[in-house]
Order: structure tokens, then sequence, then C-alpha cells
């Protein structure tokens, strides 16, 4: 990859922008009297939080064994993905590349900001090819490579995802929400090799937090910079933020949560393997499984039917459904209706 720089890559007007600065977050005081906001004296939540959100990029530092300046704390990932296109690619101009079929937010943002998307179609083991990925790179040009692995709806993780990242000239954007279900290592010891790299996590899946829409980035300090510059001041709520730092407190109750997760997904395909309306399962590294059916819209309604809710792929994935794995009586109930189609 040649000699990289960001500017080549960033719109011109967001090089310009200058960022909301806290004077408040940006100080320390003794025994403050805050007059400067407009907030309202009475309330337990009557201040701003922190824009800066210091105190959970410390913890997740440590956490992730990277600086805090190579953070970006957003509400969601999905702020994060809107943020990257609206900072890289200019509208009716740039365009995003992504894989087909995979998560169809990095699609929304585009088309809000009036950007091409180029799809790259999975094969038959929804694999990315490699040929077609150089080539579509070269003709298409596209300033953002999302690239989500464990991928979202199929379940699988891309393989050998470092050729992806050093052979895109753009921005490339590993979208990892699931991979504390999976073996798959993360891209973060990555980011000192490739300054080009965003590495997304999220506390809404193996956390079990998704309410608190809380998603982080991790990346270069240039990279971060300009996140920390286009995004809202205080974009995420004292709330969720106090809620994830005591999480990160008893983080082996979260790893106990993954576990028996795991053993779920791995008694629950067991399960549906002997159930006479699967054609087939699907591999997966996340906490929910792509299903083929003999009859994929029948069994999605009759699921409906029993308040059992999930999510149809088809006709994109031909006769699929994706389908999360819950607790084990929410997946008993699962099977016993499926047994009765």
């Amino acid at each position: 990859m040649k000699e990289f720089n960001i500017k080549d890559l960033v719109r011109k007007n967001i090089l310009e922008l200058q960022p909301y600065v806290s004077f408040r977050d940006q100080n320390r005081f003794e025994n403050p009297v805050f007059l400067d906001a407009n907030e309202s004296p009475f309330g337990e939540y009557n201040r701003y939080p922190d824009s800066t959100q210091k105190e959970l990029k410390n913890k997740l530092a440590a956490l992730k064994n990277v600086s805090a300046q190579q953070i970006a704390v957003a509400n969601g990932s999905d702020e994060l993905i809107d943020l990257i296109i609206k900072i890289f690619c200019e509208p009716k101009k740039d365009s995003i590349m992504m894989m087909n079929p995979s998560f169809a937010m990095y699609k929304f943002y585009a088309s809000i900001n009036e950007n091409k998307v180029v799809a790259l179609d999975l094969d038959e083991k929804f694999q990315i090819n490699k040929d077609l990925f150089l080539k579509v790179s070269e003709q298409e040009k596209p300033k953002v490579f999302f690239l989500c692995s464990p991928n979202n709806p199929t379940g699988n993780s891309i393989q050998d995802l470092e050729f992806y990242i050093k052979n895109c000239s753009g921005i490339i954007v590993v979208d990892e929400a699931y991979i504390e279900f999976s073996e798959q290592k993360s891209c973060i010891e990555l980011l000192e090799k490739y300054p080009n790299l965003i590495v997304l996590q999220t506390f809404s899946k193996a956390w079990g937090m998704a309410g608190a829409r809380v998603g982080i980035a991790y990346s270069s300090q240039e990279i971060i910079k300009l996140i920390n510059t286009v995004k809202a001041p205080y974009n995420v709520n004292s709330l969720s933020l106090n809620k994830i730092m005591q999480l990160i407190n008893y983080k082996n109750i979260i790893e106990e949560n993954i576990k028996n997760t795991l053993i779920e997904i791995s008694r629950l395909k067991d399960e549906l393997l002997n159930v006479e309306c699967v054609k087939r399962v699907f591999p997966t590294d996340a906490n929910f499984f792509l299903i083929e059916f003999n009859n994929a819209e029948n069994v999605y309604q009759e699921l409906l039917k029993n308040e059992i809710l999930t999510s149809k792929r088809s006709p994109q994935i031909p006769d699929c459904i994706r389908i999360n794995v819950g607790k084990k009586e929410e997946n008993n109930k699962l099977i016993n209706v499926l047994k009765g189609i």
C-alpha cells in the first residue's frame, strides 16, 4: 500500500471544521458553580454529560491495551457508521463498498449522504472473492469499505481479514459487533500497522446493553480526532455512560453470560438439525443462526402466530431466516413450534 496520508481521503470542509469544545470538560474545578450551560439547578441528571467521555475511554484503553486517544464513543455503532461516511465521502461524488449480504445500515447511511453503494456479492460460503475485491476496488475506488466480521446476517467470520485491510486504498472499517462470540482475533491489534483501519465494537450484543446505545471506534489518533470533531457534543447520555462503566467493573459476569450463550448455541444447533422443516443450518460465529427452511415464508408466519419474532432474509437469501439465540426456555419454545410445522 502506498504511503498513507489521511488528508487525501478526508472531505475538505471537514478538515477545516472546528470541533465544539466544552470549557467545562476541558478544565478541572474544585467546587464549581455551573452557570454556563442554561441547565436547571434541580434534578439528578440536570447536568450535561462529559462530552469527551474521558472516564469510559480510560477504562476501555486499559481493557483493550490501546491509547485513550485511539477511542471514540458514540450513540451506538450506527452513529459511528454515519459519521465515518460524512467525514470521508463527498455527497453525490464518492462511493462506499460493502459485502452483499451484510449489515443494511451501511447502505442506509450512504444513501442519506447521497453516496454510491458498491456491493461485493459473497460466494456460496459467504466469503469474499479476493480477485473480485481487487478488481472492483481498482474500478470503483471506494472511499470506505465496510467489512462486517462475523458478518450479519450470515453469521460467519471473513477469512484472511488482513488481506483486505492491506489492499484497501481507502478507509477500511471492520465491524466487530459479534467478536465476543467468535474465535476470530480482534483487528484492534492491527491498528498500529494500518493507519487506514477503523475497528467498530459495541455494547449492544455480548454485553447485553442494546438499550444503552453505546458503540466504540478504535483507530489512529488522527482518525479519532476527526470523529470527535464531527460528532455531536453530548452524544452519549450520562445514564448510559454510568451503566457501561459499572458493567466493565464486573466483566466476569459478562464472560459468564457469553459462555452460557455459546452453550445454548451448540445445543440449539443440534436441536435444529433434527427439525423436519429445517433444510440447512449455516455455520455461525455470532449469537444467531442463518437457517434455510423448506418453506421459509410458512415457517416465518407460523412463528409469528406464536409470537416468536425472527428476521426473514428471503428473497435476498432464498428461503432463509435469521434466528437469534435466546434464553433456554425461549429456545425450547422455538424448537417446539418448529417441530409442529
